[in-house]
């Protein structure tokens, strides 16, 4: 069952922020927008505030530990069916790594106003997004030339582009917070594809994880 891992992993934060959002709308706590487009609110404000901090942290915490058990996998797949350097592989999971540790991080911290609590939340969603986009973009670039691989790849290099114009043009937007929440919705619902896809690769090279008493083996 863990080849339908990356699956999971694009799945379960989609419906634990979809749920937080709801709960909040028909609580009267958040506005009802489509966030995507509007920039209503932010994604942490679906898991700042009760009901829907609930569902937002039921999903978010295990996917953490999720994350870190699918680019452990990822990285053996890699060594499996591609030849690409260790040092390429151990970057990939050093930076997966590093992405679900901050999600914790950002997740324990979500809703604290002391200034020390607020700048470590800052830090995990930061580097939660960094680790898995360069984990993700790494990954990406080690796998054979195809037209999977290239979409992953427009995928995954959107959320930087998004970025970068956000820095250009908040300066000079009449509503730049909406507008950050909106590049906010779009890049973490882009790196949630790029899991899915993931897992089409993983099945084209008929990837099986078999886990043992005393090892996990990846086979195809």
């Amino acid at each position: 069952m863990l080849q339908f891992l990356p699956l999971v992993v694009a799945i379960l934060p989609l419906a634990g922020v979809t749920a937080a959002y709801w709960l909040n709308i028909n609580a009267g706590v958040l506005p009802a927008c489509l966030p995507f487009l509007d920039g209503c609110t932010s994604i942490s404000a679906t898991g700042r505030y009760l009901p829907g901090s609930m569902p937002f942290r039921a999903a978010l915490l295990p996917q953490a530990a999720l994350l870190g058990v699918m680019w452990w996998i990822s990285v053996e797949w890699l060594q499996r069916h591609y030849s690409t350097r260790s040092r390429l592989r151990g970057l990939v999971l050093v930076t997966g790594v590093v992405g679900a540790l901050a999600l914790i991080v950002y997740v324990t911290f979500l809703g604290t106003n002391h200034p020390v609590y607020e700048f470590m939340r800052r830090f995990g969603i930061y580097f939660y997004f960094l680790g898995t986009a360069l984990a993700q973009l790494l990954l990406t670039l080690c796998i054979e030339r195809s037209r999977l691989r290239q979409v992953m790849l427009a995928i995954v290099l959107m959320p930087f582009v998004l970025g970068i114009a956000n820095l250009f043009l908040k300066p000079v937007l009449v509503d730049p917070d909406g507008f950050e929440n909106a590049i906010e919705w779009v890049a973490a619902f882009l790196m949630q594809c790029w899991f899915a896809l993931l897992f089409v690769a993983w099945r084209r090279t008929g990837l099986i994880v078999r886990v043992e008493t005393d090892s996990t083996n990846v086979h195809s």
